[in-house]
């Protein structure tokens, strides 16, 4: 803890720590519920919405929430988490309430955007628990706090099965309408628990601030950059929380409550492993993390990307070597007479059987891609041909299941490591704005959560067009790479630029480099934010 608390103080701070994980459980309950309502009403034939439409209201929520997470961080350094994080609460069950009495679908957007403001409890929670630890634990804290994402997992696992219950099996479908008002009623009740048991506690210089102090440190690059990172790590964690659940239903057939327990394979690791990632940034450094998580997530999409498939497409054919008349057409070869060579026999490859049963098709446990290719005459005896001209055409056929559990267990480590990544990008904050921790980690917060609402529209838009649900995953992999490549010309141009003896043995010198690229304070020395340099990537502005 801050030097000079008591043992009272101290415990007080693990205390609050866990309050607020519960609260963020909760508000991360509520935000992804859309992603399970929508796609349960639709599959029902409640309402009748197409991808792209079902990708707006899944989205709409994470849009809200993550607008709004840049006033209210500035809230908090203003007033402190207690006041801000209860009054979320509170707007947030009354909104969720108004969701029981949705008829359309514009009142499900407008009830959702009122909803939305769930998304703003990480802003809230990671400032104030940023004030209740000293930098060297902020990793660790901030990670057990980010745990809450497992929020995610709680609705995609949970909410199916409660839904059936309420509804009677689907015998009673108008019933849905009591889950949100479940979910309002657990806001409520976090409400009144946050109220009595925290206690308030502000950034340090934080109440005699300006509104135009407050947001300068939003002149760093840095900030931005890491908030691509957190759109990744972050929004994508969010948009799969909810896409996955319609993705499984259409793409392997499985019912909303299996979907959602198949969903929550990547959403509850990404949750709780984030306690770990804050961990291992504080042993080896955020930078070290990311380059893992980036890379890893860049193996896992391309093995995504890979769609289902049973194709026939053009194969390798046979030409004739020289001009003559076809004499002859089997099933196994062509025979055609030159004038200049005589007789030439061409052998067919023939088609051996069967690529996959019946049996093998239903049992949904094949790994590998098959393929098999034969080759068919399109030339008749009598015929007369050129040299080089086609004789048989080739033909190839793949059957590629996509395997389920291969798809789940894939999905679970990218939910992993991106759980790990959140706690990366938000290793810094504190260490670079430790008085700033609410506007940074808001607008950080911002673009992520913008990210959560983006990738449902996305992914929405991308179906459509391609008419692939492993687009979505196509389109990480573009993100991701882009990500993993500014990450690295960033890093060696400001290794280069500020220790070019050092640039060749970066990891070495982890310990001693911020999030930035500037050099790290060493210990007893303020942190380059305190001292109030400021660099643009390396550049000192």
């Amino acid at each position: 803890m801050h030097e000079g608390l008591s043992q009272h103080d101290q415990r007080l701070g693990w205390w609050i720590l866990a309050v607020n994980t519960f609260a963020f459980t909760v508000c991360f309950m509520a935000w992804m519920l859309n992603g399970v309502l929508i796609t349960y009403l639709v599959d029902n034939g409640v309402h009748r919405w197409d991808p792209a439409a079902m990708g707006w209201l899944i989205g709409i929520p994470v849009l809200s929430g993550s607008i709004l997470r840049l006033p209210i961080g500035l809230a908090t350094d203003k007033w402190g988490g207690r006041p801000v994080f209860t009054g979320l609460l509170v707007v947030s069950a009354v909104t969720m309430y108004f969701v029981s009495m949705c008829n359309n679908y514009w009142e499900f957007f407008f009830a959702g955007l009122g909803f939305g403001l769930c998304g703003t409890g990480f802003a809230v929670g990671i400032a104030y628990t940023s004030v209740w630890f000293p930098k060297d634990r902020q990793g660790l804290a901030l990670g057990i706090f980010g745990a809450g994402n497992a929020g995610a997992a709680i609705t995609s696992f949970g909410a199916p099965w409660i839904l059936r219950w309420m509804t009677g099996g689907g015998e009673n479908l108008d019933a849905w309408r009591g889950l949100p008002k479940l979910y309002a009623a657990i806001l409520l009740a976090t409400a009144v628990l946050f109220a009595l048991t925290t206690v308030n506690r502000l950034p340090m210089g934080s109440a005699q601030k300006t509104m135009l102090q407050r947001l300068q440190p939003l002149k760093y690059i840095r900030v931005w950059r890491f908030g691509l990172y957190y759109f990744f790590v972050f929004g994508g964690f969010v948009g799969l929380a909810q896409w996955l659940v319609p993705y499984y239903v259409n793409a392997y057939g499985t019912t909303v409550a299996l979907a959602g327990a198949l969903a929550a394979c990547n959403s509850l690791p990404s949750g709780v492993i984030r306690a770990l990632g804050g961990w291992m940034s504080d042993l080896w450094g955020a930078r070290t993390v990311m380059y893992w998580v980036f890379g890893a997530s860049l193996v896992c999409c391309l093995a995504l990307s890979v769609p289902q498939m049973d194709i026939q497409s053009p194969g390798s054919g046979i030409t004739t070597r020289f001009a003559g008349t076809v004499q002859e057409v089997t099933e196994s070869e062509i025979v055609v007479n030159s004038p200049k060579v005589g007789a030439s026999s061409y052998p067919l490859r023939k088609k051996q059987g069967e690529l996959v049963t019946e049996e093998q098709r239903r049992s949904g446990m094949l790994i590998w891609p098959r393929s098999m290719a034969w080759q068919e005459a399109v030339v008749e005896p009598g015929e007369q041909v050129a040299k080089k001209q086609l004789l048989a055409r080739g033909i190839t056929e793949i059957f590629f299941q996509a395997n389920i559990w291969i798809f789940t267990g894939l999905s679970l480590i990218l939910g992993a490591v991106m759980g790990i990544g959140k706690a990366a990008v938000y290793k810094h904050i504190p260490d670079y704005f430790p008085h700033d921790v609410g506007v940074v980690g808001g607008i950080v917060g911002v673009i992520g959560g913008l990210g959560g609402f983006v990738c449902p529209v996305v992914f929405g838009y991308l179906l459509k067009a391609t008419g692939l649900w492993t687009s979505c995953w196509m389109f990480f992999f573009i993100l991701v790479a882009v990500s993993l490549i500014w990450m690295h010309l960033v890093i060696r141009r400001m290794m280069q630029q500020q220790a070019p003896h050092l640039a060749d043995r970066m990891e070495t010198v982890q310990a001693k480099l911020g999030a930035s690229g500037a050099v790290a304070a060493t210990p007893g020395e303020r942190s380059p934010a305190e001292r109030g340099e400021r660099f643009t990537e390396g550049h000192p502005s």
